[in-house]
């Protein structure tokens, strides 16, 4: 039998001064909290209420236990009241990993709604384009473009897809011509993200036809900044998700080439660990996330988003 049910029930007996009145107020029957405080006084094998049909009151020992056990039971139920109310309202530190493009991009622009909406909740950014342990790094959210998750134990989901551009600076293209064709790409500099899937074969699609052209960079790297900065500076074509360099291309710092041509869409998901009660942190910053994507995106970037 539940030894902290039974300590409640002998407690709220003892407020209370009825038995019938503490088994109300713990939403049990009189049977039920009957046979908890008998089995409180046999397991400790003693008498810790003396009782008639007109009263009760509480032995010596009875009173020794209630000195003891109260201050327990009253941090127990205000650590329940605290988790509870961060249920509510979500408090603490969350901590969340996503490329550093993303992270200027969506997240340090929408901190400040956010934290106007959740004020007890931090945020903690680690920018990283590989995908670090969850449990090791100790990630509450990680923003990824891996579609599906190794792990099973790890929860994804979709923000939505994203397309993706070929794109070069105004001196480049002056110095070096504009591709007409996926294969004049061959003949070109082109900015790599080395860990996209496959990175060194581009498959383009034009209606019903697709083509396969591979590569070879005149610069790789692991971060989309970089390979920004070097496609700004003119070193050749980038390969890019639209949401990086959109800016650029709206303001004439960045052309793009072949867009009669399209490239597989890149999926962006959100990831977090399963647990069988989903922190209100995590849900509240997910799905915040999602509504801020979809207002302040320019048209085009996202072919869809979750809704």
């Amino acid at each position: 039998m539940d030894r902290l049910l039974q300590l409640e029930v002998f407690s709220k007996t003892a407020e209370l001064g009825s038995l019938s009145k503490a088994a109300e107020a713990l939403r049990m029957s009189n049977a039920a909290a009957s046979r908890y405080l008998s089995a409180l006084e046999e397991r400790l094998a003693v008498r810790l209420i003396e009782r008639n049909t007109r009263r009760l009151w509480l032995t010596e020992a009875g009173q020794e236990l209630l000195e003891r056990c109260g201050p327990v039971l009253n941090e127990l139920a205000e650590a329940e009241d605290i988790v509870s109310d961060r249920a509510l309202s979500p408090q603490g530190t969350l901590r969340v990993t996503s490329s550093l493009s993303f992270a200027v991009i969506y997240l340090a622009p929408m901190l400040p709604a956010f934290r106007a909406r959740y004020p007890k909740l931090n945020l903690q950014i680690t920018t990283a384009n590989r995908y670090p342990d969850f449990i090791e790094a100790g990630i509450d959210v990680a923003i990824r473009t891996r579609e599906h998750e190794p792990d099973s134990n790890i929860v994804v989901r979709r923000i939505g897809q994203m397309r993706r551009v070929l794109a070069a600076a105004p001196s480049y293209l002056a110095s070096c011509s504009k591709p007409e064709q996926p294969a004049d790409l061959a003949r070109h500099n082109m900015l790599v993200y080395n860990l996209a899937n496959d990175p060194y074969s581009l498959r383009l699609r034009k209606g019903n036809g697709a083509q396969t052209v591979r590569i070879t960079p005149t610069l790789d790297s692991n971060d989309g900044q970089v390979i920004r900065g070097a496609a700004l500076a003119g070193l050749g074509i980038l390969i890019q998700p639209l949401y990086i360099v959109q800016s650029d291309i709206a303001a004439g710092r960045l052309v793009p080439v072949l867009m009669e041509w399209e490239l597989p869409l890149l999926t962006m998901n959100i990831a977090y660990q399963n647990r069988a009660g989903l922190p209100a942190k995590i849900r509240v910053f997910s799905d915040f996330l999602v509504s801020y994507i979809r207002e302040h995106s320019e048209p085009g970037i996202w072919i869809d988003t979750t809704k």
